[in-house]
């Protein structure tokens, strides 16, 4: 199947057409019988040109952005498989150059990644659900998928303090230091703002996009859920917003170390998994044939590079599901309810 496959992409209609013509044996006017032309129509066609391929910018290669949660020195190990598959994939199942490699590139922030995706210089990439959301306001990503992880298509975020700390309550944060993730982060950044707006009755200012000067609060941006944690950790702030999976998971520190070093003031459940979006100057085909080669991949893609499951190099997510805008409405909802637009990515 996968063989006839490859032939009818690579024939085309009129090459198919030619080849059912051919059956009848008849002569044209040329002198030449029908079967003689579909093979010479047969011949032309089956070998791609460079104009016919399908591309990933002009560079041949497919530039998969990484989210920056993710350690440099984890890239490899947990990530090499997936890409691995996707260049396979698209090699076996498109008309693709034939050194077409993917690289994984690590983003400096969601908000470069997002802008690299709408310049054209990233082709896939996972990033949170905000800056997804953000991405699709501004035409600079496109949603096509929906990451599983930890038993769950939805996951939490928290605001955590010093088991130490006086601070009970959300108000109690007023003129204090609070550490985010990252200003497009959902669960270390928007979540957090919006829930200490509502609940908490505080000042945000006008955070997440400016730099907070008139917040009642002192933000400080950490880079990564980790690095929130790590500065609470360390006692450079009061209290501090990241992904439930810190607390919850290997991502962070062991139970036993969260217990001894944090409190969780408050929690957010119910958001969407971290998507995987494209970059809207990819060609349609380009953007299915991304999300079938996930669709479609095995479960030892997300094993990581020992191809073992349940090791240290597995990546975070196990699964994902066809998805767009609709399914992260929730979010776009809340950086509606902030007042959040396009300055956030100046």
């Amino acid at each position: 199947m996968t063989k006839r496959r490859a032939f009818l992409k690579s024939t085309g209609a009129l090459g198919i057409a030619g080849l059912i013509a051919g059956c009848t044996g008849n002569t044209n006017s040329g002198g030449s019988t029908d079967t003689e032309t579909a093979t010479a129509t047969e011949t032309a066609t089956a070998t791609p040109t460079p104009e016919s391929q399908m591309t990933f910018g002009d560079d041949g290669t497919v530039d998969f952005g990484i989210s920056p949660s993710v350690p440099q020195e984890d890239l490899n190990v947990q990530y090499s498989p997936l890409l691995d598959h996707i260049g396979a994939y698209l090699k076996e199942n498109h008309q693709v150059p034939d050194d077409l490699s993917v690289e994984g590139i690590i983003g400096s922030n969601y908000s470069a990644v997002i802008q690299a995706l709408g310049q054209g210089t990233m082709d896939v990439a996972e990033t949170g659900p905000f800056a997804a959301a953000l991405g699709v306001k501004t035409g600079n990503a496109d949603i096509i998928l929906q990451r599983y992880g930890y038993g769950s298509w939805e996951y939490t975020s928290i605001i955590a303090t010093p088991n130490d700390s006086d601070i009970t309550e959300l108000s109690d944060l007023s003129g204090k230091t609070v550490a985010f993730s990252d200003r497009l982060s959902t669960s270390g950044c928007l979540y957090p703002l919006y829930s200490m707006s509502s609940q908490g009755g505080l000042d945000v200012g006008n955070l997440p996009e400016g730099n907070g000067s008139q917040a009642e609060f002192d933000a400080r941006f950490a880079g990564g859920h980790v690095g929130s944690y790590t500065l609470l950790e360390q006692g450079q702030v009061d209290a501090a917003a990241m992904g439930g999976f810190v607390r919850d998971t290997k991502t962070g520190p062991t139970p036993d170390k969260w217990q001894s070093v944090a409190t969780t003031l408050h929690e957010d459940t119910g958001l969407p998994r971290a998507p995987i979006v494209v970059s809207p100057g990819l060609s349609d085909e380009a953007k299915t044939a991304v999300k079938q080669s996930f669709l479609e991949g095995p479960d030892s893609i997300y094993y990581g590079a020992d191809g073992e499951d349940g090791t240290d190099d597995d990546l975070w997510f196990s699964d994902v599901r066809a998805a767009g805008k609709a399914e992260y409405q929730s979010v776009i909802d809340v950086a509606n309810e902030l007042g959040v637009g396009t300055d956030i990515f100046g």
